[in-house]
Order: structure tokens, then sequence, then C-alpha cells
């Protein structure tokens, strides 16, 4: 008699990890980075040439009496700080959203020419029209950042558009109105005088009337970014894609240039021009979250000024008493993974 047919086993493969579990790590994250940039926030606030511990900053801060640390720690520390708070989250969104919006790796607000294309504006607009205000030469930095995107991006889509070449378009547009900038400055006493230091890139001597005229902007620019969120993530398929999705993709680029515009031409009004802050703090929230840009961007919020507040600090702390302005100490930071992305295979062919 024949042996019953053996029982067939079959093998299920392993269940996908679930995805709330991994909201849940990319969430807790979130909450420590916060919890980081609370410390750094702190920090900032105690660090300088005058050093103030940080219960009596947490003290002075809820309970102002009146003494010099509480006049040094509100009337220059605090703006001083929550202008970076603000700076680095529009420089770390728009990071993010341009290497999106241009599927290229290499793309930051200061390589590609935003933020000095808004400086030179600026520039212009105080040594011929006098203007003076943050109020009023906030919608100069917006155009100049607006006409320096558009160029770049028509010398970069030449010959093919590669990632390499759109990031020489803008280092060569950078570096023309970076020059033009310097030779208005040098050829004006005054105007030299009120920007030296903001032409570089700095938080120092910003107060409140300063904090006060960008917030707005800088706020309706993250708002835009992160509404754009998921719609980025069908864009990210490619055109065709997104657009078989249900994506908008004309309204989305649109919208995702005008979230650019405002954050990047805010931000460089306030501080000056800053660079390899986007790049840097986007590709760190990318190797973290994973490619999707909702979670993207809002890391890229956090760490922008995480990174832009420590290489404040560590401006105030490597010269004391002087300082060095953020924007020198950042372009040291991220010149090093600028080099270190252009030199990806998948990248380095022109």
């Amino acid at each position: 008699m024949r042996s019953p047919l053996p029982s067939v086993i079959t093998v299920r493969p392993a269940a996908p990890a679930r995805p709330r579990g991994r909201r849940a790590v990319r969430r807790a994250g979130l909450i420590a980075l916060v919890a980081v940039l609370a410390v750094v926030m702190c920090l900032s606030v105690a660090v300088g040439s005058q050093h103030v511990p940080v219960p009596t900053v947490l003290r002075i801060v809820f309970a102002p009496d009146g003494s010099a640390e509480s006049a040094l720690i509100h009337d220059l520390r605090v703006p001083r700080t929550l202008l970076g708070l603000v700076v680095g989250a529009a420089l770390g969104a728009s990071g993010a959203l341009m290497q999106v919006l241009t599927r290229n790796p290499l793309a930051d607000p200061g390589l590609l020419g935003v933020n000095y294309g808004a400086s030179f504006a600026v520039v212009c607009s105080i040594a011929f029209l006098g203007v003076t205000s943050v109020g009023g030469y906030i919608w100069f930095a917006f155009a100049g950042a607006a006409i320096a995107a558009c160029a770049v991006y028509a010398l970069g889509a030449a010959g093919g558009g590669s990632p390499a070449r759109l990031a020489l378009a803008g280092v060569a547009v950078s570096a023309s109105l970076g020059a033009a900038t310097n030779g208005f400055l040098s050829l004006n006493g005054t105007v030299f005088d009120q920007m030296r230091f903001w032409d570089v890139g700095a938080l120092a001597g910003r107060e409140f009337e300063v904090f006060w005229p960008v917030l707005p902007f800088l706020l309706a620019g993250a708002v835009i970014a992160v509404a754009l969120g998921p719609s980025l993530n069908a864009l990210a398929l490619g055109d065709d894609a997104g657009t078989g999705l249900g994506t908008r993709v004309n309204l989305v680029r649109l919208l995702g240039a005008v979230s650019i515009v405002l954050l990047c031409g805010a931000a460089t009004a306030a501080i000056g021009p800053v660079t390899f802050v986007g790049l840097t703090v986007a590709h760190i929230a990318r190797a973290i979250t994973g490619p999707d840009n909702r979670w993207v961007i809002a890391y890229s919020m956090v760490l922008g000024p995480v990174l832009l507040l420590a290489s404040d600090v560590l401006g105030r702390v490597l010269v004391r008493p002087a300082e060095l302005q953020v924007g020198i100490v950042t372009a040291f930071l991220g010149a090093p993974v600028f080099i270190a992305l252009i030199r990806r295979d998948k990248i380095a062919k022109l």
C-alpha cells in the first residue's frame, strides 16, 4: 500500500515592517533632534565673550531682573538665537525643497546663487535707493533671489542640465554676483560700514528689529514647503508618474519656487548669504529618514537651526573674545560635504 503524499509546507515570506513602526521611529528621532536643538539654543544664549551659566540663563529668560546679564540676554542673545532658529529652519527647508524640485543632490540656496542674488539686490537698494530698513529691502531680496534662480537654471539646463553642470552654473553666478556686491561695497564707504558683516553671513548684532519683519515671510515659506511634502513624493517619481498619480506638477513646481524665494529672500535679508546649510542638512535628513520628503523637510527644518546655531557658537569660542561670522564657519564645515558629494560617481560626470 502506497504511503499518502506528504503534505506541502508553504513558507510565507516575512511580513514587511509595519509603516506604523517606521513612523514611530521617525517621530522619536524628530523629538530627539528637537531636544538637541533646545540644548544648542541654551548654549547660544549662554556662550560668548561674556559667559553666562545656563541656570542663570533659564532664570533670566523667564524672569528678567534688570541686571547687566539680563540686558545682555534679552537685548542681544535672545534675538540672535531666535533669528538663528527661524533662518536655519528656512535654509534647511529650502535646501531640501531645491534638491527635490531640481532632482539635483548638489542643490543649495547658496551654491545655486539664490542667496547671492538676494544679497546683490539688497546692496543695490541700499547703495542707490537709500533703503536702510529690513522691511524696505526685503522686497529687493525676493526679486534678486528669483532672478538669480532663473539665471542659474537657464545656464545649467543648457547642454543636458546634469546635476554637476547646474552646480557649476550656480557657482559661476554666485561668484559673479559676489564680486559685483563687493565692488559696490568697496566704492561706497557708508554702505560698506553697514554691510561688511552682513555680506559674509552674520547673526551678530541682529535685534528684534530684524527678526519681526522677516518672520511672516519665513513662516509662509515654511508652511508651503511642509504642505508640498506629499506632492513632492509623487514628483520624485518623475513628471509623467506624478501626473498619473493626480499631482498637478506645474502647480507644485510653482509653489515650490515661491516657497524657495520666500525662505531664501527673507533669510538673506536678515543675516546675509550663508552657504552649505541647506545642502548639508538635507543629506543628513535623507540619510536618517529615507526618501519620504515629508520627513526630509521636517528633519531639515530642525537640523538647519542646529547646524546654524552650533556654527555660531563655535565661531564665538574659536577666537574669543572676538568672533568668526557664522557664514565663515558654515563654509568651513560644509565645503568638505560638497566635495564628497561632487566626487560621487553617479554625479561626477558632466
